[in-house]
């Protein structure tokens, strides 16, 4: 669990790169429609949760900087006992300001008035610029009035986007993070565990989509972190397929995608095992290929080196493993040169991981590859798909995908897989499933 204390630390970090006479303005995520009168899931923005931990909507997040009755404000609603039975607690202003630690709190329905003179003089206004019209709007709708109060002399400061700031912030996980993502991994890998051992001819994707759903909740992770992919066959060569509704079949390959939130943090494990239980020989040749890709990209992990060096390490693995295939035929730097492999591995090999699934972060400083410092948090995903119409390989390979992912911290003397748990080697994962038949 993360502390007041840290959320504090963040808010102040944050409001010491924006400097004095700023402001920053941060809204809530809002409670969404899911059909008519029921609304999906509330899940806050990631953005206003990490600044805050507090997660109830119609709320918006004020800091500034050297303010004398305080630098964090809350706009939020107010307690109604009448809503509240129908609809749950709510913390209301004197809530905000005892759990969660805000110097002031006011209804949300009095922004309007209070935000415009809190605008005023400011030399530069921080908020997520285009991410949301209906809040571009309100900022510009303040800027307006104060405008008329000051009698046409315009108050606006330079209007910065927050995101580049607060984003870099979140790059780096902090030792509770990590405790969180630890755990978020765990669980995660006995899900996938699960979807092994409970994986035969017949079953459909959505009843292994349930097991791994039910390893989530029943450990305190009542939601995935995304839609789960449970991709059976030819619909492993679908890089988002989430209908998972196809029967399994006897010798075909179950590719699972699937990773839990816990405590707001995500964990995204890629699996793929065969529906009976036993790798056919051309299945485990692809298998084998991606799998020593994977851990060849793992083994570049470190401070110092940069972004694109695990996805360069697989993409050369992977490039060899197409050659002794007879997939692709030439010299292997001239292949790797002219992307012969991305008809079979069209994606990079990973992404930032953290509040969100597809994290935050610049990948590129200065126009070249970003340099991993400890505290990163990255997946490693290297994967070959065949297609059921592509012409262009044997008949053998057709329709097979698969793909093997980790969650890889970044430490001060190289990695630690936080998704070790779960079999990953072929021999591995049959014994493991030959032990559940």
């Amino acid at each position: 669990m993360i502390s007041q204390t840290e959320f504090a630390r963040r808010r102040k970090r944050l409001m010491s790169i924006m400097g004095k006479n700023t402001i920053a303005i941060i809204p809530s995520a809002k409670e969404m429609t899911r059909s008519r009168d029921t609304e999906f899931q509330f899940r806050q923005d990631s953005d206003f949760h990490y600044l805050s931990g507090f997660n109830e909507p119609d709320s918006v997040l004020v800091l500034i900087p050297g303010r004398k009755q305080g630098d964090y404000i809350i706009f939020n609603r107010e307690r109604d006992p009448v809503k509240e039975t129908w609809h749950g607690r709510r913390q209301g202003q004197e809530g905000v300001v005892k759990n969660f630690k805000a110097a002031d709190a006011f209804p949300i329905a009095d922004m309007d008035e209070i935000i415009p003179g809190m605008l005023e003089n400011r030399s530069r206004i921080y908020y997520a610029i285009g991410e949301n019209k209906d809040f571009d709007d309100q900022v510009l709708g303040w800027l307006n009035t104060l405008r008329v109060q000051m009698k046409g002399t315009d108050p606006q400061g330079e209007i910065i986007d927050i995101r580049h700031h607060l984003h870099d912030l979140r790059l780096y996980k902090s030792r509770s993070e990590i405790s969180l993502m630890k755990k978020a991994g765990k669980i995660s890998s006995e899900a996938h565990k699960r979807g092994m051992q409970k994986t035969r001819p017949g079953v459909y994707e959505y009843n292994i989509e349930a097991e791994i759903q039910h390893e989530f909740a029943r450990n305190g992770a009542r939601f995935p972190a995304y839609n789960s992919i449970v991709a059976s066959g030819e619909n492993a060569c679908i890089l988002h397929y989430v209908e998972n509704t196809d029967k399994l079949k006897d010798g075909d390959l179950l590719l699972v995608d699937a990773g839990c939130e816990y405590e707001y943090y995500a964990a995204d494990i890629s699996r793929t095992w065969p529906v009976n239980g036993k790798f056919s020989p051309i299945q485990r040749t692809i298998y084998d290929w991606v799998l020593k890709a994977q851990i060849a990209a793992i083994e570049t992990i470190k401070p110092g080196a940069n972004w694109s060096a695990p996805h360069e390490a697989a993409v050369k693995v992977l490039t060899k493993g197409l050659m002794e295939m007879g997939i692709l035929k030439g010299r292997l730097a001239t292949l790797i040169k002219n992307e012969a492999y991305k008809p079979y591995y069209m994606h990079k090999t990973g992404h930032w991981l953290g509040l969100d699934v597809h994290d935050v972060g610049d990948y590129q400083v200065g126009g070249a590859p970003r340099v991993l410092e400890p505290g990163m948090v990255m997946t490693v995903e290297p994967a070959l798909y065949f297609s059921e119409n592509d012409k262009s390989v044997v008949k053998k390979f057709r329709g097979i995908g698969v793909r093997i992912e980790d969650d890889i911290l970044v430490t001060k003397d190289g990695y630690q897989n936080l998704t070790a748990d779960v079999p990953k080697d072929a021999d591995e994962i049959e014994a493991l499933m030959e032990a559940a038949y």
